[in-house]
């Protein structure tokens, strides 16, 4: 039976026994997190090699001659943006490599337009309103950047192939004060989509308003495959240069879930023209990246095929994870109608979906036995679920064992939070 189907009495007995079962719970002293997709340590010593992957011979230049050790190179090395230039999909002359963080590429790109416009338009601290689409569930640190900036972010329904196009058309196409969209393509933080085809060629289609709007598309998971098959994501730059867009996007990608989470490499890739803005800027901004740092993932790394090898190990490492989580969210709370969450290819996270109205109390409860979630609402802009029923779940940083017992108690939560909603409606 679901639990829909179920009489006050049968819930109420079922509750009963639940809420024995959570104090036992309770008094087991778990501390366990699942509220952010860090790597495991296990999954980082796999790169433990990084460290000494520059030749024993001395030499600290590029093929170029350039001295690694001093000062220049403004965008990078030529052989890193060849690399960031494959796991992208774009050509090493579209793009440009900078420090570790691709979030930080991502929070100046949004400064710089803030302050000095985008390509000749108005600065966006000039102007009256500005709006940016936010598809969610989505990731909560691009919101927190627009929302630090006092931008209006805005919720875009996603749908099994990416953002409603219909709505992003709409907004984009009519609103001139709309000008970006957060986007993370290949397995979507958290729900672990990646968009299709056509949503793909949709974006390249758009007849922006705005002039200076732009597409943040952050791969950050493009090449984080689980499954042996992974999804294909359609190229974006190829889309929108046969679209006539070609400085609609910019595209963010690093390193930091293939090596190090805080010692990767993270790079930009647009067109010439955008490129160049941002290259201005970054004149007086810095005298150069660690260029050793990106020489050694060059080393280490090589090209896309190494990268492919190196995700199949990491892929060995995180996907028991979801594997032990999914196994027992089947197992606990298939068929009984309260519940539904993904099964992703890829990526770092499980977004589950609860009856509306309990995800905050899911996180309670589970915080309160020992088991620390992410916040009930983090996936939507301001942290508002409107249903208040998506919790992100992020298996990638405890061990097997430990998200099997977190995964367990999880169960527990979502049957009493979804069994007190029940009975407060059929009273």
């Amino acid at each position: 039976m679901t639990y829909a189907e179920k009489s006050r009495h049968q819930l109420q007995d079922e509750l009963d026994i639940l809420t024995g079962e959570y104090a036992r719970w309770q008094a087991r002293g778990l501390a366990l997190n699942m509220a952010r997709g860090k790597p495991a340590p296990a999954a980082l010593d796999l790169s433990r090699d990084l460290l000494d992957a520059l030749p024993g011979d001395g030499a600290m230049t590029d093929a170029a001659g350039n001295d690694l050790r001093n000062y220049g190179l403004l965008t990078g090395l030529d052989e890193a943006k060849e690399l960031m230039g494959q796991i992208m999909g774009v050509p090493a002359a579209n793009v440009i490599v900078l420090g570790n963080s691709s979030l930080n590429i991502m929070y100046d790109t949004v400064s710089r337009s803030v302050t000095h416009g985008v390509l000749g338009f108005t600065p966006w601290a000039k102007l009256d309103k500005v709006k940016f689409l936010c598809p969610a569930p989505g990731y909560d640190r691009h919101f927190a950047i627009t929302q630090h900036f006092g931008i209006q972010n805005i919720v875009v329904p996603m749908t099994p192939q990416g953002p409603d196009m219909t709505v992003v058309e709409h907004y984009v196409n009519t609103d001139p004060a709309v000008k970006g969209i957060w986007c993370v393509p290949k397995y979507s933080n958290p729900q672990g989509i990646t968009y299709s085809a056509k949503t793909v060629r949709r974006f390249a289609s758009l007849r922006p308003a705005a002039g200076d709007f732009r597409i943040y598309w952050d791969n950050a998971y493009a090449v984080h495959d689980l499954a042996e098959k992974g999804d294909q994501l359609a190229d974006l730059k190829h889309a929108a240069d046969a679209a006539g867009n070609p400085d609609l996007y910019y595209m963010f990608a690093s390193t930091s879930k293939i090596t190090f989470a805080g010692s990767g490499i993270a790079a930009v890739a647009s067109s010439a023209a955008n490129l160049a803005e941002l290259q201005n800027t970054l004149f007086y901004q810095t005298i150069g990246a660690d260029k050793i740092n990106q020489m050694r993932h060059v080393h280490y790394l090589k090209d896309i095929e190494g990268v492919a090898a190196q995700m199949r190990r990491l892929a060995a490492v995180i996907a028991p994870k979801f594997d032990a989580v999914l196994k027992t969210l089947d197992a606990g709370l298939g068929g009984l109608g309260i519940s539904s969450w993904t099964k992703p290819n890829g990526g770092y996270f499980i977004s589950f979906d609860g009856l509306p109205g309990t995800a905050k109390r899911i996180v309670t409860l589970a915080k309160e036995a020992g088991v620390t979630l992410t916040s009930a609402g983090a996936t939507y802009p301001y942290g508002k679920d409107p249903q208040d029923a998506n919790i992100r779940i992020a298996p990638t940083y405890p061990s097997v064992d430990e998200l099997a017992l977190a995964s367990e108690l999880f169960v527990v939560c979502v049957k009493i939070a979804s069994i007190e909603l029940l009975l407060a409606d059929k009273s």
